[in-house]
């Protein structure tokens, strides 16, 4: 049969949908009329929202020195220069660096941080085995932050995983999104609750439940493991076995069912702090129970020399950090611009960001799926693609896998990797965190990954585009009504 797609945290299709093939006529029936009263009130309180104008001058003329944040705080002007100058050392082109490092600078929010490692994570498996390596060595306390959590194989490794921590004398603290998790039951997180995990469902569904003004429009779309206040785990994975195969073959899917292709980071260091505060201020923000007495707040020493930032959106602020400091750093783009992400529906500033940048001699790619599993999101997507190639923006669409991943590398030596959709939801909506990494070490390999899935991928040119069918061009435009919403 298919699908009714209604959708409210836009990341994915809420897990209701993916599942409704396996449930019976009655229960199909009242969760789609449940999933159309949820976006009946998201319809209502969205409002006319609009996304800030960012100003030219921001990426263009910074004005302050670069300062640095290190394992003992911020750094003098002086210890900053002396580092900057080491890690140039190591770049083809130090005017670029030094523009990303400036641009960064120029952001409000929270600092650059020196001495960190990054491990970059591909696909689910990885991911997950990193993972449960980490929580398997935690000795004090784990944090986790996600939009999804499955009552599935994965869900339950990671539930009987936690609850054996738990008793074990570490402390788990636990928020999910009530969206995210819609369709996974209540009994589902009763082990954790039992054996002492802190357990907080973000901005309930259910207006009994809320803890402060019911906004079930605004969703935690966020994917965060911290363990120990050491180790910090960031990119666009939930917690669900559809992640249970590889998107490059080592674990292939089950049949008729494509791997899911994402991307994660496994990151050490003092930078690590800061994703704590931002795990923190949302527990507090939600209203959860006090947390037990536990070192939170480690001192962490330098460890490697990546120099990242972590950015916590929140749509209690005035405007997107992540969208401030990805029109910022397109703007400042001089050489190539490699973005992949999973749901793009852009607003008329980031489009124009991408084709001025065109105009500039940046050569600007764009890696979207084949397939998805919002098709209301994939139509809406579509809709742009006639604009996108009329200003010579090269789009490539990944064959093989379900793209999930949410990644952008800037001139080799700018990247992101995090939770970050370029779509309305995600920078009006949504709680999202990124990791942004400046270095060209780390940029390579990013750029080895995008030319590895643009391998697995088909590129969309203006004359094979302009012969799709009618019933695709309407799709496109019955979708782009919902733009605002995606």
């Amino acid at each position: 049969m298919s699908r009714v797609v209604v959708e409210v945290g836009f990341s994915q299709t809420l897990p209701t949908l993916r599942t409704m093939e396996n449930n019976n006529i009655k229960t199909k029936i009242l969760l789609v009329l449940q999933q159309l009263l949820i976006a009946f009130f998201v319809i209502m309180l969205v409002g006319c929202g609009s996304l800030p104008l960012i100003s030219p001058d921001m990426t263009m003329k910074p004005k302050h020195p670069v300062r640095l944040g290190g394992a003992y705080g911020i750094l003098t002007a002086q210890q900053s220069k002396t580092i900057l100058s080491k890690l140039k050392k190591n770049s083809d082109d130090t005017n670029i660096f030094d523009k990303h490092l400036a641009v960064e600078m120029e952001i409000v929010g929270s600092p650059l941080v020196i001495g960190n490692k990054v491990t970059l994570l591909v696909d689910g498996i990885a991911t997950y085995e990193a993972m449960f390596a980490a929580i398997e060595n935690a000795k004090n306390h784990i944090n986790i932050e996600t939009y999804i959590i499955d009552d599935d194989e994965i869900g339950q490794r990671f539930v009987e995983l936690l609850v054996r921590k738990q008793r074990s004398g570490v402390q788990v603290n636990f928020i999910y999104d009530s969206v995210g998790a819609f369709n996974t039951p209540k009994s589902f997180f009763q082990p954790l609750i039992e054996s002492g995990v802190n357990v907080l469902e973000f901005n309930p569904i259910n207006p009994l439940l809320t803890r402060k003004g019911w906004e079930v429009n605004l969703r935690d779309h966020r994917k965060l493991l911290i363990v120990d206040g050491q180790i910090a785990f960031v990119g666009g994975i939930n917690i669900s076995s559809v992640y249970s195969s590889s998107s490059f073959g080592r674990f292939k899917a089950a049949k008729n069912k494509l791997p899911w292709r994402d991307t994660h980071v496994r990151i050490e260091g003092p930078v690590v702090t800061e994703f704590q505060k931002l795990f923190m201020t949302t527990w507090l923000a939600q209203k959860g129970d006090v947390l037990a007495d536990k070192r939170y707040f480690p001192q962490l020493a330098s460890i490697s020399t990546e120099v990242v930032r972590a950015i916590g959106s929140s749509p209690d602020e005035l405007y997107s950090q992540m969208y401030a400091t990805l029109i910022s750093a397109i703007n400042s783009a001089e050489t190539q611009i490699c973005l992949t992400n999973a749901y793009f529906v852009p607003d008329v500033q980031l489009l124009a960001a991408l084709k001025e940048a065109v105009l500039r001699g940046v050569d600007v790619k764009l890696l979207l799926p084949d397939k998805s599993d919002s098709m209301l999101v994939f139509y809406a997507s579509r809709s742009y693609y006639d604009e996108l190639l009329k200003a010579n923006i090269k789009i490539y669409e990944r064959k093989n896998a379900l793209l999930h991943a949410k990644t952008v590398l800037i001139d080799g030596v700018w990247s992101t990797i995090g939770s970050t959709n370029l779509d309305w939801r995600s920078f009006l909506n949504n709680q999202e965190i990124n990791a942004v990494i400046l270095g060209q070490g780390f940029g390579t390999q990013m750029q080895t990954l995008f030319e590895k899935d643009l391998q697995s991928s088909e590129l969309i040119t203006r004359k094979v585009w302009r012969k799709r069918s009618i019933s695709t061009r309407l799709k496109e435009q019955a979708a782009r009504l919902w733009a605002r919403l995606l």
